[in-house]
C-alpha cells in the first residue's frame, strides 16, 4: 500500500528522523519513485518480506566463500559510501528509489546511531554492502548492493549473524526478491508482521517507552566484544571465541539460538 506523495520541499521536512523512526515502528517506510524524484511516498506492504534469523539459507558456496575470508568485511566504517553505491544505477537496476531526501535522512539516523552499515570490501575497493535501520530488537534492511561475485550475500550472512549475537528478533526485507528467496527470506501478511514487530520495538518508542524496554533492544556492536562474551550460553565447543571471521560467521549461521 503506497500513500500519497509529499513534494520536495516538505519531503525533507517530513523526512525528520524522529518521524521516521515513528512510521518504521508501525511498519511503514519512505520510498521515492526514482533517483531523481522531487516526493517521497510512505509505503506498507500487503505481505511482507522477513528472514528468520535461523532460517538463513547457508549454500555450500556461500560457506566457502565465508571461510575463505576472500572478503573484508566491516560495519559503521563508510555508510555515506554504502548508501550512495546503493543509489547508483547499475546493469541489472536502471534506476533506483532512494532519492536525495531519503539518502540525508538515513545519513542523520546513522549519525544518531540508528542506521548502520555492513561493507565488504575486495582489498581497498568497496565490492558490496548493505544499510538498515535498527530500533529495539528489529532491524529494517533498506537496500544491498553487489559490485563482485557473492559480495552482498556476504553483507547478509555477517548481518544475520550479527543480529543473532545481538539478540535482535526481526529483520525486515520489505520486498520479496528471487535473491532474498534464495537465502532464506519468507513473506508473511501484514497483520502477522505487525505483531512481530510490535514485540520486538517494545518499550523502545513512543511517550510510554520504558527504560526496561530500552534495556533489551538488540546490540548491533555485540559482534564487535566477541561471541563468547556477548553470547555466553553458546557452547565454547560449538562455535570459536575472539574476533569475528567468515568461519565463526558460518558457525553462527548454522546455530540455533
Amino acid at each position: 500500500m503506497k500513500t500519497g506523495p509529499l513534494d520536495d520541499a516538505a519531503g525533507f521536512a517530513a523526512l525528520d528522523p524522529q518521524l521516521v523512526l515513528g512510521a518504521y515502528s508501525i511498519g511503514v517506510f519512505p520510498m521515492a519513485d526514482s533517483r531523481d524524484a522531487d516526493s517521497v511516498y510512505w509505503v506498507e506492504p500487503t505481505e511482507r518480506a522477513i528472514l528468520p534469523l535461523d532460517g538463513f539459507h547457508l549454500s555450500h558456496s556461500l560457506r566457502k566463500t565465508l571461510v575463505s575470508d576472500r572478503f573484508r568485511v566491516t560495519a559503521n566504517t563508510a555508510f555515506e559510501r554504502v548508501i550512495a553505491l546503493c543509489a547508483e544505477s547499475a546493469e541489472d537496476r536502471s534506476d533506483t528509489w532512494i532519492n536525495p531526501q531519503i539518502e540525508r535522512a538515513s545519513i542523520e539516523l546513522h549519525r544518531l546511531g540508528f542506521a548502520h552499515s555492513i561493507e565488504v570490501w575486495d582489498g581497498d575497493q568497496l565490492a558490496g554492502g548493505l544499510y538498515g535501520m535498527a530500533l529495539g530488537r528489529a532491524f529494517f534492511g533498506e537496500s544491498m548492493v553487489s559490485r563482485a561475485r557473492d559480495a552482498s550475500k556476504v553483507a547478509m550472512a555477517w548481518l544475520v549473524a550479527r543480529l543473532k549475537v545481538g539478540r535482535f528478533t526481526l529483520l525486515d526485507c520489505q520486498f520479496m526478491t528471487p535473491h532474498l528467496a534464495s537465502l532464506g527470506a519468507i513473506e508473511i501478511p501484514r497483520s502477522a508482521y505487525v505483531g512481530l514487530l510490535s514485540a520486538a520495538v517494545e518499550g523502545v518508542v513512543g511517550a510510554g517507552a520504558s527504560a526496561a524496554g530500552a534495556a533489551a533492544a538488540g546490540d548491533f556492536f555485540a559482534l564487535d566484544r566477541g561471541v563468547a562474551s556477548s553470547w555466553p550460553d553458546v557452547s565454547p565447543a560449538g562455535i570459536d571465541s575472539g574476533p569475528a571471521t567468515g568461519k565463526v560467521i558460518a558457525q553462527l549461521l548454522v546455530h540455533t539460538s
